[in-house]
């Protein structure tokens, strides 16, 4: 699913709203987790799951085309962990 499925969806099931407020809906909620994450916070959606911000440390790779060493910078990146509910509705429990 695509966030335009997603919005589209969303609009469908409450008529009552216009497409474009739902549109601003969900980009908020986008931002919101995308700058909590870039603050270095923890965003829980009880059911879900929680985005968090994880440090990889720097460290000597390898370019698999030549071979040769190269330097790779530390860095953040995002991680999911599921909730418990969304893991148990996965495995049909």
């Amino acid at each position: 699913m695509i966030r335009s499925e997603l919005i589209q969806i969303i609009a469908d099931e409450n008529p009552h709203l216009y497409q474009r407020d739902v549109e601003r809906i969900v980009n908020t909620i986008f931002e919101q987790i995308t700058d909590a994450m870039a603050r270095g916070d923890r965003v829980e959606l009880r059911g879900f799951g929680a985005f968090s911000v994880k440090k990889r440390d720097g460290r000597v790779g390898r370019n698999p085309r030549t071979g040769e060493s190269v330097e790779v910078d530390e860095k953040h990146v995002p991680f999911f962990k599921t909730g418990k509910l969304l893991r148990d509705r996965l495995n049909g429990q």
